[in-house]
Formats: C-alpha cells, structure tokens, sequence
C-alpha cells in the first residue's frame, strides 16, 4: 500500500482513530497505580491486556518482569529498511484518592466530552493513540516504512528502575538497533495570544531525587542545645525550598521563546524569558520551571517525643537541573545546604537535549500542519523525567510526540499528576490521526 499524502485528509481503506476512545478506557480501568515501593497491583495485567490487542492483529510481543507483576512489553512491527523507531510509553499511573475526585478515578466515565481517570494524560491517552493506529494498520496491511519497536514499560512513575532500566540493563539486544525514540509529553497545544503553538520536548531536565540529613546531638528538650539536627535541617530546607534560580536558555527554550517574542512582537532575550513566558498563561507554570534548575522539598522526618531533640532530621528534595548547568546546580545546593547538611540520591538521571532538526522533527511538524495548517510547532525543554533518560544510553535521539490540539482554557500542566485528570474524546482521535501521518513520514 502506498503512503498516504500527507498533505491531505485522509481517505484510506482504515481510520485511525476508530477506537483510541475505547482503548484508552480499557487501559485506564486496569489499575496500575505506582508507589514507589512494593506496594500497589504493578503493570502484569495491563500488559497482558496490550499483548492480547496487538496478537489480535497479528503482532507477537514478548513480557519482561524485573519483579513479580512489574512488568513490560517489546513488540516489532514492520519489515521495512532501514533503522527502527521506537515508540515507548508506560503503562503506570501514579496513585489517586478517589473521594477527591468528581468521578471515580479508574472508572474511564465520560462526561462533557472528556474521558476522565487517572492516566488519561500521563499516559494512557498516547499508549492508545499508539495502539489504535498500530491495530488499524496492521488490519489494513499498511506497514509503515521503516521498522517500528513498541515498548511498554513498568514503573516510570518511579524512576523507571524496574521497567525501562531493567530493559536496558537486561535486554538491549531487543531494541539496541534503534536510532531513534519518541514517547509522552509533546506535541500538545498551548495558546499564546490566540495562537495555537504545538510543543515538541526535545529536551529534558536531568532529575536529582536527593535525601538530606542533619546530624547532632541528643538532648533534653527543655535544655540549651546548639546542635541541634532539626535547626540545621530546616534551615537547610528554608534556604533550598527560597532560592530563586537565575534564568539559563537552553537551545530548545531559545528556539521557543523566538517563536513567541514573533507573535509579541519583540525578541527574546534572558531578559523578558519570564514576561514570554507568561504569554502562555495556563501553560507558565510548566514552562516557567525549563528556564532556570529548580529544587523543591518534598518530605520531611525527624524526632519521636516533644521534649527530645532528635540525633538525625532528613528530608526529600526533588531536583531538576538543566542540560549544561548540571555544576552550577550542585554547587548552589551545597552552599544553601550548609556544612553540616549531607546529602545522597534517592534516584539520579541525566538531562538530555536533542537536535531539532531532520527527517523525524520534519515529520512530526508535517503530520501536525496537516491536521492544523494554523498552528505553529516548535520545540521545548520538559520539567519532568520520561523513560527517555533511559533509553538514549543506547545512543537513542529522543523526542517527546503524543500530539493533542487542547482547548485554550484547559490547564494541560495541571492536569499531570493531579485531581480530575482526563483528556478531550476530539484531542484523542486528534492524536491519532496525526500520529498515523507521522508514521508515514518518520
């Protein structure tokens, strides 16, 4: 079968988006909520559940687990030249308190043309996109030019330890030849002054999990007591959790940050980054934390009775640092934790930052340009960690691509990890249209 102009609607033998609505909803009801530790129900039926809609095509799979229940899935599609793409997503979700939800987290109810649940942005909504396209294409017989490898991962939400690092650490031989990588967070749509701007991530911040501890002595509470380890501490975490960072573009923000100084009329500088970056509005929040490190606290512990000062107090700090500014982040931490705060890492990744240039950054604004001749498609640097971090130590370059055109008022960034997560019914069959293209083209 011959590719489909991409310039044009389609008018093919298949339709792409036929059931992203309905997989999503099955993907999101199959709990997989992730704690962080051994707890929660892991990835195993989900799993399955992928493996069975990609047999029914005829598509064989095969399931890792690095522990009983976390578990992935390696599928290959396609016999074409070439090097194989990878498409990577995860199927864990992290946790959600029902009773704060309008509707039942791991229901997949619809309602206002929403379909509402935990995972529907992060990321079972791209995880069907995938799916819905693979299976309408392998029916239709429409191969797609190049080999792909789909790979479904355990454990994201921690880190990726157990899912794509296991992979990596255990498995290499199963994607080691792909040169390129797409996954979760981009190609969704923020506004600016009525513009609607497609982000692709080419970029992401390198990710420091730290633990903080304080150290001093025992004592009676009543007492006089100058080394005591909760003072150190909190100060410690004051001075971590005040700290404004200087602004740092990197050349994923650059290339943005010219795209809306156009639309304002102006030019973008180190300057006015945070006045562009307020043009985005419901998206400032996100992108304000990809123009300087960021460090927050998370957690704190210390002490067992009122009248007894603890020996140890320890916190949690989630750390985010920029590509290229890796020394200057950890340098600013030792000097605002102090001598006598130590620190070690909870979990410790790399950033990274790809070209935004090429075959594959030409298909994924060529595939959205035909979806949306207006919109404006530009690259950006994410705040978080995918399983991206992983996958590029095989020498993978990475994008983050899971295309959805939002309604100006919804606060996308908000929606991560947050209370009444869900994505638009029109967003995902939009996703998947464009994904299909991309597929042709990539």
């Amino acid at each position: 079968m011959s590719a489909p102009d991409p310039t044009t609607a389609h008018n093919s033998a298949y339709d792409p988006s036929s059931e992203v609505v309905d997989i999503c909803r099955d993907l999101i009801r199959i709990d997989t909520s992730n704690y962080g530790d051994d707890d929660g129900p892991g990835e195993r039926k989900a799993a399955e559940h992928v493996a069975a809609l990609l047999d029914e095509v005829g598509i064989s799979s095969n399931l890792y687990e690095s522990e009983p229940g976390r578990t992935s899935l390696i599928a290959r599609w396609g016999d074409g030249p070439g090097e194989p793409l990878l498409l990577h997503g995860h199927l864990d979700v992290v946790p959600a308190a029902a009773e704060d939800w309008q509707f039942d987290p791991f229901a997949a109810e619809v309602h206002d043309g929403y379909v509402w649940g935990r995972g529907a942005v992060d990321m079972k909504d791209f995880d069907a996109m995938a799916l819905s396209v693979v299976r309408a294409r392998a029916r239709a017989g429409a191969l797609p030019p190049r080999p792909v490898v789909l790979c479904f991962t355990a454990d994201e939400e921690a880190g990726g330890h157990k899912g794509a690092e296991y992979l990596i650490d255990n498995h290499a031989d199963e994607i080691a030849d792909c040169t390129e990588a797409v996954g979760e967070v981009g190609g969704f749509t923020t506004t600016v002054r009525g513009k609607r701007i497609y982000l692709i991530e080419a970029a992401e911040k390198g990710m420091a999990w730290m633990k903080l501890t304080a150290r001093g002595s025992a004592g009676h509470g009543s007492m006089i007591n100058h080394d005591n380890a909760v003072t150190e501490l909190a100060g410690a975490v004051a001075r971590i959790g005040s700290h404004k960072w200087p602004v740092r573009l990197t050349p994923a923000m650059e290339v943005l940050l010219a795209s809306v100084a156009d639309i304002a009329g102006t030019e973008a500088t180190p300057e006015n980054a945070e006045a562009l970056v307020s043009e985005f509005e419901s998206s400032a929040r996100m992108l304000g934390a990809v123009i300087r490190n960021t460090a927050n606290p998370t957690m704190l512990n210390a002490g067992y009775k009122v009248n007894v000062i603890p020996t140890e107090a320890s916190a949690h700090v989630d750390g985010r640092f920029l590509p290229g500014f890796e020394d200057e982040f950890f340098a600013t931490l030792a000097e605002l934790c102090g001598e006598h705060v130590t620190w070690e890492f909870v979990s410790k990744q790399q950033p990274w930052d790809s070209p935004y240039d090429g075959r594959i950054v030409d298909a994924m604004t060529q595939s959205i340009l035909a979806e949306d001749p207006d919109g404006i498609v530009a690259p950006y640097l994410m705040s978080g960690g995918t399983d991206a971090k992983h996958f590029r130590k095989l020498g993978m370059t990475s994008y983050g691509f899971a295309p959805l055109r939002l309604p100006q008022e919804l606060d996308f960034g908000a929606l991560f990890h947050g209370v009444d997560e869900r994505v638009p019914v029109d967003a995902l069959e939009f996703g998947a249209r464009v994904f299909d293209r991309f597929l042709d083209l990539a």
